[in-house]
């Protein structure tokens, strides 16, 4: 199941204690998984409510600040100034490092090379290079799909190439718009998280996932292929956090608690995430 949105909200229980209701806020990356895993949680715990929603791993962290989330899924660990500002509200924290995501680059589905090397991919997001003759040999202007930086995959996107994105990049609100602008634009690149495509035909979806070499002469790894994550080979691939409020915690355990059951585990593995290990 698919949802098309960066901002959904699930309620699961329409009148629950208040005792018993999580608010969770954060990551467009881990708001799908985030979803279906609340949904296999309330079969068997209808005492309980959860609310999910996305809008990006800045927002759920910025709504822990400001009282309005009892959990922020987030694709990035917190920065400096986020602790110093938790520390000086006197706000604690506890962190769950709950599955693993790669980052996947794509372009349409009729884009003429299968792979890319890390080099040229920092040219392309950073405006250095403005066309792709590098990478196709053709002189057609580059067109990037990315995120807000409020958004974790940006912040790790930018950090892993050592670059600030171009001015020209165009800010997409979601993995889902990303996907729908890449599949009309034969010159477009976006990158998005690789469970939002894992079970899904690339060519269905009019999108190709590029391979990844990180230095020249190196097999390209895709971030589908769940034998060179596991192996930690794949370069854009990081662990996927959930910040939970200590004062939340009693009622936010027990769906942490299922997250790390063997039914939880499994249902990340089909969701296109991976298990830490």
């Amino acid at each position: 199941m698919r949802y098309s949105t960066c901002f959904f909200l699930i309620f699961l229980l329409a009148c629950s204690n208040r005792q018993n209701a999580v608010k969770i806020k954060g990551s467009d990356t881990e708001v799908n998984l985030a979803v279906v895993l609340a949904e296999h949680f309330y079969k068997k715990n209808t005492h309980r409510s959860l609310a999910i929603s996305g809008g990006g791993s800045g927002l759920g962290i910025a709504s822990l600040l400001n009282g309005q989330a009892d959990m922020a899924n987030s694709s990035r660990p917190l920065t400096q100034e986020e602790k110093d500002l938790f520390g000086k509200r006197g706000i604690t924290l506890k962190t769950v490092v709950f599955a693993e995501d790669a980052t996947a680059f794509i372009v349409h589905k009729d884009f003429p090379v299968d792979s890319i090397n890390v080099r040229a991919l920092a040219d392309l997001l950073s405006g250095k290079s403005r066309t792709w003759q590098q990478v196709t040999g053709q002189a057609t202007a580059v067109n990037i799909y990315g995120r807000q930086n409020n958004s974790g995959t940006y912040s790790f996107v930018q950090k892993k190439l050592g670059i600030q994105f171009s001015s020209d990049a165009k800010e997409m609100n979601g993995n889902a718009q990303i996907i729908e602008g890449i599949k009309t634009d034969e010159s477009g690149i976006g990158y998005v998280g690789a469970g939002y495509i894992m079970h899904d035909s690339a060519g269905e979806q009019g999108v190709k996932v590029l391979r990844i070499t990180d230095s020249p002469g190196k097999k390209a790894i895709s971030p589908l292929d769940a034998a060179a994550i596991a192996a930690h080979r794949y370069f854009f691939q990081r662990p996927l956090y959930q910040f939970i409020l200590s004062s939340s915690w009693p009622k936010a355990a027990p769906f942490i608690d299922f997250e790390k059951s063997k039914e939880g585990q499994e249902i990340i593995r089909n969701s296109g995430y991976y298990i830490i290990d």
